[in-house]
């Protein structure tokens, strides 16, 4: 398997030739690996409660994954304390791991999470349902879910 330092210089390498406005990008298998090996290492869920609650969660030790909404329930408005509530809970030197529905809202939160000063945060690609198939279903053609990595809910 390959090592917790592999990985990172592997999604560095990604986010330098993909010029991400972040430290880059890992899959959920490889964001499940540095879990795993690192009890140092936080997936920070930026879905909103609705969503973990109706969708299903990653199901990791409660010290590694914490949840802030990028965006309110149910306004879909940018959540103004995101930050704040990230200092709360986060270090700068801490590799954070930013998790969405598909990946996109993750992006917008580990660009800012960067230029708070998280020098590590990564956005895991596919998030935590994928992008849809063909007949309109998530959880089916990629993401934490269909890589079949823990997770409980609906």
């Amino acid at each position: 398997m390959t090592n917790t330092q592999d990985i990172l210089t592997k999604a560095r390498q990604l986010g330098q030739a993909s010029q991400l406005p972040y430290a880059g990008a890992v899959t959920p298998a490889q964001a499940y690996a540095l879990l795993q090996a690192d009890s140092n290492v936080k997936l920070v869920d930026v879905r909103t409660k609705a969503e973990r609650d109706w969708v299903g969660q990653v199901k990791i030790d409660g010290t590694q994954h914490f949840a802030i909404e990028w965006n309110l329930y149910p306004q879909s408005t940018p959540n103004p304390a995101f930050l704040d509530e990230l200092d709360k809970l986060a270090s700068k030197d801490q590799v954070l791991l930013f998790l969405c529905r598909s990946g996109v809202r993750s992006r917008h939160a580990a660009k800012a999470a960067t230029e708070r000063g998280y020098a590590n945060s990564f956005d895991i690609l596919e998030g935590f349902e994928g992008n849809k198939d063909a007949e309109g279903h998530r959880k089916t053609v990629e993401g934490w879910c269909f890589a079949r990595l823990p997770w409980t809910g609906a």
